[in-house]
């Protein structure tokens, strides 16, 4: 049951950044676990809550494809999806990457707590 709930919740975080800013943005105000951190692309490290949500409001992915999706459970409490993913954003080079998440079940449901991209 986590295995499909978590390859859901990665999934719709790539539908609400491919839609609308305010629908990312919502989205990962919902789904981000109070205490988060993200390390991305060029060294960048996220470790503010309020400062990930408000960096979702870019320009949204105008196609994505994630590949070679997987699920461990450490415990019944924390889910780690790793996948690869190919998006491109109208005009720019395609991105490519590979994806770590790691969620925790809290009382409110499963919380991203964790995200690192690491390009390919």
């Amino acid at each position: 049951m986590a295995h499909d709930e978590l390859i859901d919740l990665e999934k719709q975080g790539w539908q609400a950044l491919s839609s609308t800013p305010e629908a990312a943005t919502g989205f990962y105000e919902r789904v981000l676990d109070r205490s988060v951190v993200m390390l991305l692309p060029g060294g960048m490290v996220l470790d503010d809550r309020a400062a990930i949500v408000a960096s979702m409001s870019g320009r949204p992915w105008s196609s994505y494809e994630l590949q070679d999706l997987r699920v461990s459970c450490p415990t019944h409490d924390t889910g780690l999806v790793t996948y690869g993913v190919l998006a491109r954003r109208d005009g720019d080079a395609p991105y490519s990457a590979l994806m770590s998440s790691l969620y925790v079940r809290r009382q409110d449901g499963w919380k991203l707590t964790f995200h690192q991209q690491t390009p390919r």
